[in-house]
């Protein structure tokens, strides 16, 4: 039985142990089966792939890849990425952290454009190719470690990207250079214009703020004198005789060591103690004596005595500038002095000039100048003879005082202009201009016109009688000055003249001035008027009914100094006539001041041809912004206004117009001590 048994389980075991192994079997055959199957339909999908146009690709992964940046990087970073990609090409990470600012910027990665040759690599190739990773060179150090080393290829474009950095930098560097240059240029024409000699006038080149706090010291012991004469004056009021003395005593210590000091660097080394003394007794007597309203009250009253002082300083300068015009340097009045005895010691054959056969020649070029300067004639007959193309037809008509005469003759025989010609006249050798004839020498042997002139309301400060200083130059009481208008009376032979002041240096050949066509016009002149400046109403009273009905008060005024005047129509219409009316009028001077501008404007008045300005640059006599080109480029310079070259007042950056024509090493001019 149990061997039945026991045949009978090993029986049915065989037979239930048949379907494990039959499905193994079916395992082993079935799986590379489908292994296989699906490796082809995995390439079969590659190959479809592979087939989708290039472009398309390209573009899928762009997609992609920026929804993935999008997912990972905010929006203004992506903006930075937008005009990174606009301004470069193809986006680079390199090129983007180069481009970002200084706070964003990746410490210790290289700036490459290998990076977007990767890209570029990439979009272009099938996704079947697999990247080949940039060749390295394995490098060894000494200890045996390797060391890797870009390709020959990467340095290659590293250097090329160094290189182009180097390229901008200097390019950055250059065009600071060419601005930094711009603005030295430009700073140094605007420092053209600071005019240092000008009184009063605040120059920024002064030694004491050369530092821009240079003067902090001085101005807080200022401060301290300030206060302390306010506390003076309350402890004075409130009667501390105690800290009045103490008071008194600091403010004098201050005031010795400040002195006319404006320059920390000049202070003694002892301010820094009379300082310190001086805030000690000032926090004393503001805890003993302060009070608002009183204090406010004494800094009122003090601030209104410094402004009325500063009026007070600005007439006296006023005065004293008009003082220092009208006076004549002891340089030049030895001058004088010494040629007038010279001249008469010399024999009355020898005072004469040569060609004198020219003076009344019309086809030659004529000057007028009326002056009693000798240095300031010689320098306006040589700089016009320096620049005339053919000084032989110039001939130069001189006319002074008889104190300066003998002076003016004998300059121009000891130095004779070549070959042009110089005459010298007296004006008080001209008997039939008198008083019975001439208006103005009439007015002037009035009393009242006396009393203006030489007592002026007798007045006793400085002060009092600027105002009208002016009107009361000693060159309107000459009648070298009023002779202008008796031109053809002097030169009744000559058909034009140019006339020409004392205080003028030309600059060119003036030649070209006969040939304007004046259109019946009798004056030529440069017109000065700008705007509202230099016009009618500036010089004549428009309250009057005879200058209110017959002139207009915006007519354009113009300029003496150098004139063309047509001497034939000057005889037609009658000019001396008419200015003879007119002065008549204005015997109580309630038509204009004194002067000739005033009279020659109304004399002249429709009968002026305006010239081109470049024939006349005025101003150089008494504004320092004049245009340097202007000067430069004009044919005669005036001199106009009371800084004149020949002056200690007059502005440095015009004067070398002048001097240039000054014969400084002449023996009269060294023995009288005349220098530049």
């Amino acid at each position: 039985m149990t061997p039945r048994r026991g045949f009978s389980f090993a029986k049915s075991r065989g037979k239930g142990s048949c379907f494990p192994v039959l499905g193994f079997i079916l395992l082993c055959v079935l799986a590379p089966v489908v292994f296989f199957l699906a490796r082809g339909l995995y390439a079969a999908d590659l190959d479809y792939i592979s087939d989708v146009p290039r472009k398309q690709v390209s573009k899928w992964r762009e997609w992609q890849a920026l929804q993935d940046l999008k997912s990972l990087l905010s929006e203004e970073v992506l903006n930075v990425i937008v005009s990174s990609t606009n301004d470069l090409g193809p986006f680079s990470l390199d090129n983007f952290r180069k481009n970002l600012s200084a706070s964003w910027r990746v410490v210790g990665l290289e700036t490459s454009n290998s990076t977007q040759e990767v890209w570029k690599n990439n979009l272009n190739q099938p996704t079947h190719v697999r990247q080949e990773k940039p060749k390295m060179k394995d490098v060894r150090s000494s200890d045996g470690v390797p060391l890797w080393t870009d390709s020959p290829a990467h340095e290659t474009r590293r250097h090329l990207i160094e290189k182009r950095r180097e390229k901008r930098a200097a390019e950055l560097v250059k065009k600071d250079n060419v601005v930094t240059v711009k603005l030295e240029n430009a700073a140094i024409e605007r420092s053209k214009s600071v005019e240092s000699a000008v009184l009063g006038k605040y120059s920024l080149w002064r030694k004491e703020i050369e530092n821009e706090n240079g003067d902090s010291t001085v101005r807080l012991m200022r401060d301290q004198i300030i206060m302390a004469r306010v506390y003076l004056s309350i402890a004075r009021m409130k009667n501390k005789v105690e800290l009045y003395q103490e008071l008194i005593f600091r403010l004098k210590e201050s005031q010795r060591a400040l002195g006319d000091i404006v320059s920390d660097a000049d202070l003694h080394h002892s301010a820094h103690g009379k300082i310190k003394a001086m805030g000690q007794i000032l926090s004393k007597a503001r805890e003993l004596l302060y009070d608002c309203k009183l204090v406010t009250g004494k800094l009122r009253a003090m601030l209104q005595t410094a402004d009325d002082r500063v009026r007070s300083l600005k007439k006296q300068s006023t005065f004293l500038s008009q003082l220092a015009a009208k006076t004549i340097p002891n340089g030049i009045h030895c001058l004088s002095m010494r040629l007038t005895i010279d001249y008469y010691l010399l024999p009355p054959e020898k005072r004469m000039f040569p060609r004198s056969e020219n003076l009344e020649n019309p086809s030659l070029y004529h000057y007028a100048l009326f002056s009693d300067n000798v240095l300031a004639a010689s320098v306006v007959v040589n700089s016009t003879i320096t620049n005339a193309k053919d000084p032989s037809k110039h001939v130069f008509h001189i006319v002074t005082d008889k104190l300066n005469f003998g002076a003016m003759n004998m300059w121009f025989l000891l130095n004779p202009p070549g070959k042009a010609t110089v005459h010298v006249e007296n004006v008080d050798e001209f008997k039939w201009l008198n008083s019975s004839y001439c208006p103005v020498l009439r007015q002037l042997e009035s009393s009242t016109m006396k009393e203006y002139y030489f007592k002026a309301g007798h007045p006793n400060t400085l002060s009092f009688g600027a105002s009208n200083l002016k009107y009361r130059n000693p060159k309107y009481l000459s009648m070298l000055n009023h002779l202008r208008f008796y031109l053809p009376q002097v030169y009744p032979k000559l058909d034009k003249i140019l006339f020409l002041d004392d205080d003028i240096v030309v600059q060119k050949d003036l030649t070209g001035l006969w040939d304007v066509d004046l259109n019946g016009k009798v004056n030529g002149a440069v017109e000065t008027c700008g705007q509202s400046f230099h016009r009618f109403d500036k010089y004549l009273n428009f309250s009057n009914p005879h200058i209110a009905r017959n002139f207009d008060p915006n007519a354009c005024g113009w300029a003496y100094g150098m004139n063309i005047f047509d001497l034939k129509e000057w005889k037609k219409k009658d000019i001396t006539g008419i200015y003879h009316k007119w002065q008549n009028m204005n015997e109580d001077r309630v038509l204009w001041k004194l002067g000739t501008l005033p009279p020659g404007l109304i004399t002249f008045y429709g009968l002026t041809h305006p010239l081109d300005k470049s024939w006349h640059v005025l101003g150089l006599g008494y504004n320092p912004s004049v245009d340097r080109s202007e000067i430069d480029n004009a044919a005669v310079v005036h001199y106009n206004g009371n800084m004149k070259p020949w002056l200690e007042i007059a502005m440095t950056k015009y004067r070398s117009y002048w001097i240039k024509y000054v014969k400084y090493s002449h023996p009269y001019l060294r023995t009288c001590k005349l220098n530049e």
